[in-house]
């Protein structure tokens, strides 16, 4: 289990009020879709995927991107049971849409990135490393049904 102090939880919680779900949800997924082209493929049912300008103004994308941070947001309420709450969804990933689990960490990484240009006077490297933590957390516990 994950020790979190009391000032990483606060530092975490104080951003996260702050995230606007559906714009940092759509820059978050559009940024991986466009660094990171071969994970266009688990998407292929989202349409137009050809330019960073169609990725970042397609309507699937921006929807996708909401539902990830709203799922993420799930880990900021439950920080210490984050490997429960993400249990169904390491499943899902894992058996029905064969996601591959860097994939998570990749996407973590991003969130941080917006995260940080988002909120750079609150991005304090204390800040950062609880986020590193958290989205380490969570990849983790995504990636806990794959053999």
């Amino acid at each position: 289990m994950v020790h979190w102090t009391a000032e990483e939880k606060q530092l975490i919680t104080s951003v996260w009020g702050k995230v606007n779900m559906e714009e940092c949800g759509a820059e978050a997924l559009a940024r991986l879709l466009i660094v990171y082209p071969w994970t266009q493929r688990f998407f292929d049912n989202f349409g137009n995927l050809s330019s960073p300008t169609a990725i970042i103004g397609n309507p699937k994308v921006r929807a996708h991107g909401r539902k990830v941070l709203t799922s993420f947001g799930e880990a900021v309420k439950n920080l210490d049971n984050i490997k429960a709450t993400f249990s169904k969804l390491s499943e899902l990933h894992c058996e029905k849409l064969h996601v591959d689990p860097e994939n998570f960490r990749l996407l973590g990484d991003i969130l941080i990135i917006v995260l940080a240009s988002h909120f750079a006077r609150d991005f304090t490297p204390a800040c950062q490393f609880a986020w590193q933590k958290l989205v380490s957390v969570v990849a983790h516990a995504l990636a806990r049904k794959y053999h």
